[in-house]
């Protein structure tokens, strides 16, 4: 396991570092940077750590972040899969975050997550519990109980849910034929559409979402979450986080309308909080300000 330095080639990370960070099953793309307690974020579907890069600017002077590409995921490792889809489940992707963070030097930590990245940091807490210190999630519920509670209002929305868990190679085949387009049908069918991104940003998502092993990596995160996922998690049987989690949700997003997110997330964790925020899907790019706030009062309250 290895840390290698990387020359910064844009301007969305001012004064942070760009690493790859070698663990046990995947090289990880980080950028790090800010002063303070450590505070891991991770990124959703079908984006990158560069998600994160308007909350760094809030955020640096509060805590030292780790922004991670997922594996499958931006410019980290896509490593071949197998029939269970173990290498893109949340424990493997937990565990590729908790050696990221053994080699950062940050024995114990802070995780806040968006989508598909929440996932993996729920996991990270069940299954290296005493490394974290406090969960904060954007914009989701645990995942077993959203398939359990999948309405056909739910259906609609989150149609990618049950198209990228089809067998392969039929969702990479029919998204590699435009990736640019279903990336902005994807992301732009919110209500704020397309604004949230900031064109650097947008540019990134691309140019990453258009290698055919991001695709292939990102839907096998998918069918990893509808089949192994749902096993791990039944196997923790009774078992709840006993970190404070905070949940946050988009009040003109679908989570809320479709679910009770505070809760499901009682069901999965013993100290919950939480409350929707006015914008969408993608919060920390849409109202940065507001979620820079609610994870600073989070985060830096010491009770």
């Amino acid at each position: 396991m290895a840390i290698t330095d990387l020359p910064v080639t844009d301007s969305l990370f001012p004064g942070f570092r760009l690493l790859d960070v070698t663990t046990s099953g995947a090289r990880i793309r980080v950028r790090t940077g800010g002063q303070g307690p450590a505070l891991l974020l991770l990124h959703g579907y079908p984006q990158t750590h560069v998600l994160w890069h308007k909350l760094a600017e809030r955020l640096k002077d509060h805590f030292t972040l780790v922004c991670a590409d997922l594996r499958g995921y931006g410019d980290s490792d896509k490593p071949l899969t197998d029939p269970e889809h173990f290498p893109y489940s949340k424990r493997a992707m937990a565990l590729d975050m908790a050696q990221v963070m053994t080699l950062l030097g940050h024995e114990r930590f802070l995780v806040g997550a968006h989508d598909r990245g929440a996932r993996v940091a729920h996991r990270l807490a069940l299954d290296h519990a005493e490394r974290v210190t406090k969960l904060a999630t954007l914009d989701i519920a645990p995942t077993r109980e959203m398939y359990v509670g999948t309405t056909d209002a739910f259906a609609r929305a989150y149609w990618h849910w049950f198209f990228l868990i089809q067998p392969a190679p039929f969702p990479e085949k029919m998204i590699g034929a435009d990736p640019e387009a279903y990336w902005r049908k994807k992301c732009g069918s919110g209500a704020a559409g397309l604004k949230p991104f900031a064109p650097e940003a947008l540019a990134e998502y691309l140019r990453c979402f258009a290698d055919p092993r991001t695709i292939h990596g990102s839907c096998e995160d998918y069918r990893a979450a509808a089949t192994i996922d749902i096993r791990h998690d039944d196997e923790d049987g009774d078992r709840k986080l006993t970190q404070p989690l905070l949940a946050l949700w988009g009040e003109n997003g679908i989570i809320g309308k479709c679910f009770d997110p505070l809760a499901l997330w009682r069901l999965r964790a013993e100290n919950v909080q939480g409350r929707s925020l006015p914008g969408g899907h993608y919060l920390a790019e849409e109202i940065p300000d507001l979620v820079a706030a609610q994870f600073i009062a989070f985060f830096g309250d010491k009770s």
